[in-house]
């Protein structure tokens, strides 16, 4: 019998020039333990003079994880956050009651070009948590723990894992990782996390006697002990945690167990009630819906 209980395989998503790989959510499926939202940029050669820029805009209710395997980003936000990320870094930004942000290339990147590949991923808070003070922190890559389990090479990104902890502050039990197999080898994931999934970047996995290759993302059940097995040299993502117990309504960047919280925030957006981005003037009209 199959420890997989659901495969889904990431569509293309273009955000104005830039397409994505977006995995989750998904119509059947909204949330693998905390994660509501995950998407895999590129990997994309931006040429020399051009560049991403992903305009101010809000979250609220969500904590945003942003990982990069190569490239650079600066961030901005509300807070007056400046900070580059670079490959093996998080930039962990917590918008409870309200954030807004903005991504783009550096001007030096953007006149030299760069290959830019990494994950965004969002975590729906806890209710209790939905409206807590928003936060951003950086994580650099030599204050995360790496290390070798069953000959596959780990950094964990957050929550805890294999008996090791993330320093990034989480809000519900989760766990998150960068793992790199090769050809041949196994790993048997954590078994102290209820829902839990592996997505694959690059190479391809074995589970179960089944396939799995790049944009994949199989579910497993909970309770089962699960071993995947490397088709070639083999980049995956671990991830997973407590089932979010309370049904979640997303609408665009917005994050609620109450749909009058997101209908405030749409209203909040258009009057311009956030706060803004310190440096930046563009302004992103809501979506319609």
């Amino acid at each position: 019998m199959s420890s997989v209980i659901d495969v889904i395989t990431g569509r293309a998503r273009d955000l104005g020039g830039f397409t994505v790989c977006r995995v989750l959510p998904i119509g059947h499926r909204k949330t693998v333990g905390p994660f509501i939202f995950f998407d895999e940029m590129g990997p994309v050669q931006m040429p020399a003079g051009s560049g991403i820029d992903v305009r101010p805009h809000p979250h609220i209710g969500l904590a945003t994880v942003t990982y990069l395997f190569s490239g650079r980003i600066r961030h901005r936000d509300s807070l007056g956050s400046v900070q580059d990320i670079e490959p093996g870094d998080v930039n962990w930004m917590t918008a409870g009651s309200g954030i807004v942000h903005s991504e783009r290339s550096r001007d030096d990147d953007r006149a030299n070009g760069q290959l830019l590949h990494g994950i965004q991923s969002w975590v729906a808070l806890p209710v209790a948590d939905e409206e807590c003070e928003p936060d951003f922190t950086h994580y650099p890559a030599a204050i995360l723990p790496t290390f070798t389990r069953e000959g596959a090479e780990l950094r964990l990104i957050a929550g805890s894992a294999y008996g090791y902890s993330s320093p990034a502050a989480v809000r519900s039990p989760m766990f998150y990782l960068c793992a790199d197999l090769a050809d041949g080898g196994s790993l048997g994931l954590p078994d102290d996390h209820e829902e839990r999934a592996v997505y694959v970047v690059s190479g391809a996995i074995r589970v179960d006697g089944q396939q799995h290759g790049p944009g994949e993302l199989p579910v497993f059940a909970s309770g089962v002990a699960v071993r995947i097995q490397a088709i070639g040299n083999t980049r995956v993502m671990l991830l997973g945690g407590a089932r979010v117990p309370e049904p979640r309504e997303i609408f665009w960047n917005f994050i609620s167990s109450r749909p009058e919280r997101i209908a405030q925030a749409k209203t909040d957006w258009t009057a311009a009630r956030f706060a803004k981005v310190p440096g930046e003037t563009e302004f992103i009209p809501l979506p319609p819906g």
